[in-house]
């Protein structure tokens, strides 16, 4: 997990290779708007809903606090992330 910090700070998962370019294939049937995915993300017990958002021809997860404060997540932690795609 990394953060971005901008007026807001967020934090951020990178997805993948090999996942992104799965998701790059599903991108035009699911995007609603400049590559934006809507997606269900899990980490441990906890899901949440966001988007994903398209990143130097990859993508990255917002880990909201919803979901990051419950499984205890901080930065530079390495963590499994299942996504479901166009929830």
């Amino acid at each position: 997990m990394f953060e971005w910090r901008g007026p807001s700070p967020f934090h951020f998962i990178r997805v993948p290779d090999d996942a992104a370019l799965d998701i790059r294939d599903l991108a035009p049937l699911v995007t609603y708007g400049w590559g934006v995915i809507p997606a269900t993300v899990t980490i441990g017990g906890t899901s949440v809903t966001t988007s994903l958002f398209p990143k130097d021809g990859g993508y990255i997860v917002p880990v909201k606090n919803a979901l990051r404060l419950p499984e205890k997540i901080a930065l530079g932690d390495v963590v499994d992330v299942t996504l479901t795609i166009g929830e």
